[in-house]
């Protein structure tokens, strides 16, 4: 899996700040984002978080490149609505050779299950092709390919977004391969905004485990600040 921050709004943070200062301030967003000092933006934010007033999270973005994951990942990722997607598709890309999978690592510590993986992806690989080879065209030779096959997404999403994708997918109960995606990319973005995403992660970061009887019972380590 590689995964790549392609483009933030810059001073995601100052812009955040600007935002919310603005409900209440006599000046315009041009003059509060030249003035506003670190210490105000850090005022700011501090309510901001404690109160929940999170429409403001939503003025700096960010965009990701991730290469390298399942068709099963993708599947879970665009449920997450509130952003934007392009992805390699396989519609248009026709495979001249067996397109790379991802291997699950329950899989690969099994050897019978190994094989029963590798024979199942080889069929549908030999299907596919002799679909393609008898003039199907590759939008519907493409049924017959499975979840394992690797694909490439760019992503788009606005901070309050993250937040929520970090609160569901970095937890222990999220799926294995997009729990791995979701701790990426928050390690990307917590140098650019470090206040914000300080609490960033899954819910029993920031207080009791919001999965109730469901909790792994392995919560993460609450961050100093709280």
């Amino acid at each position: 899996m590689d995964v790549t921050l392609l483009y933030h709004t810059p001073e995601p943070e100052r812009a955040v700040a600007t935002a919310a200062r603005l409900c209440y301030a006599p000046v315009g967003g041009r003059e509060l984002m030249e003035s506003l000092t670190d210490e105000k933006i850090r005022k700011v934010l501090t309510t901001i978080m404690a109160s929940g007033h999170f429409s403001t999270l939503e003025h700096a973005s960010y965009t990701f490149a991730v290469e390298g994951v399942s068709r099963a990942l993708t599947h879970q990722l665009v449920r997450h609505r509130l952003a934007s997607y392009n992805q390699q598709s396989q519609r248009y890309v026709k495979f001249k050779e067996e397109p790379p999978i991802v291997r699950p690592a329950s899989v690969d510590t099994n050897p019978e299950a190994a094989q029963a993986f590798d024979e199942a992806i080889e069929a549908c690989w030999q299907a596919y092709d002799k679909l393609v080879q008898a003039g199907v065209p590759a939008e519907d030779a493409r049924y017959i390919l499975p979840n394992a096959c690797e694909t490439k997404i760019v992503v788009t999403m606005n901070i309050r977004e993250l937040m929520h994708f970090f609160s569901n997918r970095c937890c222990n109960r999220a799926q294995w391969e997009i729990r791995e995606l979701a701790w990426k990319m928050l390690e990307l973005v917590r140098p650019t905004a470090p206040f914000i995403f300080r609490t960033a992660g899954p819910g029993c970061m920031r207080g009791a485990c919001p999965e109730g009887k469901m909790c792994c019972g392995n919560p993460y380590p609450r961050p100093a600040e709280l």
